[in-house]
């Protein structure tokens, strides 16, 4: 599933496609800026945004067989929830759908 096909499935559940698009950029934008600025984003049952720093090193070019020195650098870093872990492994049943929910 791409970015298109997301818009898509969740278009079928807002009704049109244009409020789809807005959602899903929002949150993908709002995730994006968070985690670059340093901020956690935990989303319940879902999993945690964060950001990582990875510290310089030496590493050795396949072809060549030279060293090289890579520079630290910070990259995102995802922790699925406990939830995600046990759909994916088929422990529970999908989940319920927003607005669902027995009063």
């Amino acid at each position: 599933m791409n970015k298109r096909d997301l818009i898509d499935a969740i278009s079928g559940r807002l009704g049109d496609k244009k409020s789809a698009t807005e959602a899903v950029n929002a949150v993908l934008e709002t995730i994006q800026t968070a985690v670059a600025s340093g901020d956690k984003v935990a989303i319940t049952g879902f999993g945690v945004f964060e950001k990582a720093e990875r510290p310089a090193r030496t590493a050795r070019n396949p072809a060549t067989g030279a060293t090289i020195q890579v520079p630290e650098s910070s990259v995102p870093k995802f922790r699925p929830g406990a939830d995600f872990k046990a759909l994916v492994n088929g422990e529970k049943g999908a989940p319920a759908k927003a607005g669902s929910r027995k009063k």
